[in-house]
């Protein structure tokens, strides 16, 4: 029976360059066998098959299901994904799109009857403390049961019964044979860079990387999985080295661009030139002649991009707006990302990334690869797994809510089983999560629909979502687990309580209970009218009476802190390490919504005061001042400034020269400590002047850093500006010892 599905589903598929689905369902020995029985009938290489999952008996490389995104970039005629003991939506999106044109992919699972309402490893990842994992729901799952059994090219055998539920067969028309693009005439880049293009749509694109090889050139390539996307970006940042150019690549993790570097090493063995490499199997360097191609993570290419003459931004979508921003200090940049599949997670850089990007002063073309490389169009595993994953959610069209308001919106208390049984409903709400957010991956749909602790409340215009956030439940941990994570073990899923335990040394802060705002996101074309706000204000009403406080932690960028602010968030913590792929520091910011709520952040705000002085002097130092300034103005406090009289003297003296700043640095900090933490009229310094605060008396920079970063012409009119500055705080903030001083040069 096995035998004879596999090679019918093989032999279609190899006739017209598509996929098909396999699913073994039943005891999890049998299936294993019948997973070997398959890959022995279809004759297929070892080399050619991966077993994704806990047993490495099965024929075929094997990998953990944990490790699956090492099938990224790669290729394989069989994958096995074995889903017993653990259902990855993660691994799911991984291996779906590693399946070759012709291949096979298999999935093991238990009955299909009574897989959704059974729990496994990756259910125990969605049980979070108090929660367990006979909380979790089975939605997910339940869905994806649904789409195997409705769409095309899926085969579904009972091994236990020996019957075939669906054999997947399609009878599809005849393939229509791709030819082979021609290679141009007149060109820049070298022949074997466009001989090395497999479709008409690669080759347009490299054609179009040819623009880079100029100043004040910017390139944006958007594709499907598996168009040769990154091929295309290899081939030319190769051809760009060989002419000379210094090219330096990034993504958000090596491994995402390990496809450039391969292209451009092929390219240059085609050539036949000399290439010098860091490593033979993961180089992050390929030199050849006067130029090279080289990887850098995300933050240090920005810090280096300025001095490369070509940056090409691997998986942009997956990287934050302000990041890619910063990539535009380079002569010429290419960005390129998925449209839909695993690695498209955010479409910020399709939204609001592409604003600064017109405003800027590159030339922009765009570029979209529509034909598949590994499969042909249309392949039913390709349709299957965007609608099984939705990576192909989107938020309603702007035509149906650009008249939202807060006043003609409806808060929408959404519950798992609404959106399981309404797909519109279900895509809308993570097609915009999906927007907003600069990586959203697969699992994060398993959250939204089975997590015990996660609640979603949206906000709708005429039925459709235009304003979404997801909740977290944290805290009202037992006192066990509370003395367990302040001991240093980690608590799934309660991120506020876990960073104010274990880093801040709070053993109490896990028993109050809270709703941390995982993520909030507004429709695009509706932006700036208040939308978030007034969900932020229905989310504090529906749960204040039963909560300790309401929270949040994100990546700090002066826009958002301001936005949390407004809103009523005051900050308790700022991290003092960046993110690597954000390169942002995260932020936590609490609103008490009982006693308990208040008592918790009022402990935390005055620890908080009492240690960001020094956080901003050594591990912060280098942070910037608009964060800085944007954090304090939301510490909910007003800071003591207990200074001597010789403090107050050096202050007085500084703005005529009688007072240095080196004589009594502590005292000018906590002067500006004061006034940007509690300030007695907002309007009296300047934002330039309150970056030289930071700059100098918190951050302890140089003379010579802080002239230069401030654009003064010298350092002496740095060191005047510092002193007109602390003249206008003493006005205000001054002793009268201070005063009587400053009478003595009037």
């Amino acid at each position: 029976m096995i035998d004879g599905l596999v090679t019918s589903l093989r032999a279609e598929a190899t006739a017209v360059d598509e996929r098909r689905l396999l699913v073994l369902s039943g005891d999890e020995t049998r299936t294993r066998d019948a997973a070997v029985a398959a890959i022995e009938a279809l004759d297929v290489e070892n080399s050619a098959v991966t077993v994704v999952g806990p047993d490495a008996s099965l024929p075929g490389e094997h990998v953990e299901t944990v490790h699956a995104d090492r099938l990224l970039g790669q290729t394989r005629d069989v994958i096995v994904l074995d889903c017993h003991e653990r259902c990855d939506p993660n691994a799911l999106g991984q291996v779906v799109g590693a399946v070759d044109g012709g291949g096979l992919l298999v999935i093991l699972a238990p009955p299909l009857a009574t897989w959704p309402d059974s729990r496994d490893d990756f259910d125990a990842t969605l049980a979070v403390p108090p929660f367990d994992v006979a909380d979790v729901t089975g939605h997910f799952r339940r869905r994806l049961v649904e789409t195997l059994r409705a769409h095309s090219g899926s085969a579904i055998v009972d091994v236990d019964s020996g019957t075939v539920e669906r054999d997947g067969l399609t009878d599809p028309p005849p393939r229509i044979e791709r030819r082979a693009p021609s290679v141009p005439a007149e060109r820049p880049f070298p022949a074997a860079a466009f001989e090395a293009c497999l479709t008409g749509d690669q080759m347009a694109v490299v054609r179009t990387f040819e623009r880079l090889r100029n100043s004040q050139q910017a390139v944006v390539v958007e594709a499907d999985r598996g168009r040769g996307k990154s091929s295309a970006a290899g081939l030319a940042a190769g051809s760009l080295a060989l002419a000379g150019k210094d090219v330096l690549v990034t993504a958000s993790a090596y491994r995402n661009a390990a496809e450039v570097f391969a292209r451009a090493r092929e390219l240059f063995e085609d050539r036949g030139t000399t290439v010098e490499t860091d490593s033979d199997d993961r180089p992050r360097e390929l030199r050849v002649d006067a130029g090279r191609v080289r990887f850098l993570e995300p933050v240090a290419a920005a810090e280096r991009a300025a001095s490369a003459d070509v940056v090409f931004v691997d998986e942009a979508a997956s990287l934050p707006v302000d990041l890619l921003s910063r990539y535009l200090d380079a002569p010429a940049v290419a960005f390129t990302s998925t449209v839909r599949g695993y690695e498209g997670a955010g479409r910020g850089f399709d939204v609001r990334f592409r604003d600064r990007l017109e405003d800027s002063e590159f030339a922009v073309t765009e570029r979209t690869m529509n034909e598949p490389i590994r499969y042909a169009a249309g392949d039913p595993i390709e349709v299957w797994a965007f609608r099984a994953l939705l990576l192909d959610a989107r938020p309603p069209v702007e035509q149906l809510i650009a008249d939202a308001t807060p006043e003609s919106v409806e808060y929408a208390r959404l519950e798992a089983g609404d959106l399981i049984g309404d797909e519109h409903l279900l895509r809308e709400v993570f097609g915009l999560l999906v927007v907003a957010h600069y990586r959203t991956e697969p699992a994060d749909l398993a959250r939204l629909l089975d997590a015990p602790n996660v609640t979603v409340r949206a906000l709708t215009h005429d039925g459709h979502v235009v304003s979404v956030a997801l909740l977290a439940r944290e805290g009202a941990l037992p006192a066990e687990r509370r003395a367990e994570m302040y001991e240093g073990a980690r608590v799934a899923g309660n991120m506020i309580p876990d960073v104010l335990t274990s880093q801040l040394r709070d053993e109490a802060a896990g028993a109050p209970v809270g709703q941390r705002v995982m993520r909030i996101a507004t429709h695009d074309a509706v932006r700036g009218r208040g939308l978030g706000s007034h969900l932020l204000a229905e989310i504090e009403s529906e749960f204040a009476d039963d909560v300790d406080w309401l929270g949040t932690g994100y990546g700090a960028t002066p826009g958002l802190v301001d936005f949390w602010a407004q809103n009523g968030y005051r900050s308790v913590h700022l991290s003092t390490s960046r993110n690597e792929r954000s390169g942002e520091h995260s932020a936590i910011m609490l609103r008490p919504t009982s006693d308990a709520g208040e008592a918790l952040l009022d402990r935390h705000t005055g620890w908080f005061l009492d240690r960001i002085e020094g956080m901003l002097a050594d591990p912060l130092s280098a942070l910037d001042p608009d964060v800085a300034r944007a954090v304090l103005r939301t510490v909910d406090a007003t800071p003591a400034l207990d200074l001597s009289d010789f403090e107050w003297r050096v202050l007085a003296g500084s703005p005529h020269g009688a007072g240095l700043y080196d004589t009594a640095p502590d005292a000018f900090a906590r002067l500006a400590l004061r006034h940007l933490v509690g300030p007695a009229d907002t309007s009296l310094l300047s934002a330039r002047q309150e970056r030289l605060l930071v700059t100098k008396t918190l951050q302890r920079q140089s003379w010579a850093s802080v002239t230069k970063d401030l654009d003064y012409h010298s350092r002496r009119e740095c060191m005047r500006a510092l002193g007109e500055v602390t003249a206008a705080l003493l006005d205000v903030y001054g002793s009268v010892t201070a005063r009587t001083e400053r009478e003595r040069f009037e």
